[in-house]
């Protein structure tokens, strides 16, 4: 077991700080608990003072988080999304050995109203997909999306479609479209008590909303705003002079 150097210039509570997270990377594991305050007391003969304040910042640096009347727990691993270049929610799971699954919610074919004909440049009134998926990795919810799409670019799409196989492997291989291009703007967001529940999180927890918008060679092939859950993802872009 790693010991507390009390004669060492660094911080008592950093140096377990740093024992916890090797602890937490070694031996516990993603969503297991770790032990008691009065039991991290008593194994690193530590006031009750330092063991809070090495907790609470690792709460804060997002290593753990608390679970009330039930303890503390290792946060899993953030998913690290670069922005660098067009990305799907099921490839990029599947590149970190997670098993990517959507489940529809709702699925309709409704008319465009003003706002969303705007955004996927049709007629209003024009004849589009509305649906909703949950996009879960490893039975964990990790996004929640609503979907915009021309019917009459991909006729006769159908809810088991949809939670078979991914959107955009149906637009390149059903309809021989390929996606050249995406816009995304990004807002940090607040969930409501619906969105909490869903992606079954406190309604506290931060999250960030994007909406994107997916071209193909001629014109708006989707529109897509999501709720992804902020201690499930964190975002990477290169900014180059």
């Amino acid at each position: 077991m790693t010991r507390i150097d009390k004669t060492s210039r660094i911080p008592l509570y950093i140096q377990l700080m740093d024992i916890l997270v090797n602890k937490m990377e070694d031996e516990i594991g993603e969503n297991g608990q770790l032990p008691s305050e009065r039991e991290i007391c008593q194994q690193y003969d530590l006031s009750r003072t330092t063991v809070r304040q090495a907790i609470n910042e690792l709460e804060k640096d997002g290593y753990i988080y608390k679970v009330h009347g039930k303890g503390t727990f290792v946060s899993p691993k953030k998913v690290n999304q670069e922005l660098v270049k067009f990305y799907s929610f099921t490839e990029e799971m599947k590149k970190l050995g997670k098993v990517p699954v959507s489940k529809v919610l709702s699925f309709d074919v409704i008319e465009a109203d003003r706002k969303i004909s705007n955004k996927i440049i049709v007629a209003e009134g024009t004849k589009i997909y509305c649906f909703s998926r949950l996009r879960i990795a490893d039975d964990i919810p990790m996004m929640l999306e609503t979907s915009f799409v021309p019917y009459d670019l991909f006729p006769g799409i159908t809810k088991k479609d949809l939670e078979n196989t991914a959107l955009y492997d149906i637009f390149r291989n059903r309809f021989e479209t390929e996606i050249t291009m995406a816009d995304e703007l990004f807002m940090p967001v607040m969930t409501n008590e619906k969105e909490a529940k869903l992606l079954q999180m406190p309604p506290s927890l931060p999250c960030l909303r994007i909406e994107r918008i997916t071209h193909g060679i001629n014109r708006v092939i989707e529109y897509t705003n999501t709720i992804a859950r902020g201690d499930k993802f964190k975002y990477h872009v290169r900014l180059e002079n």
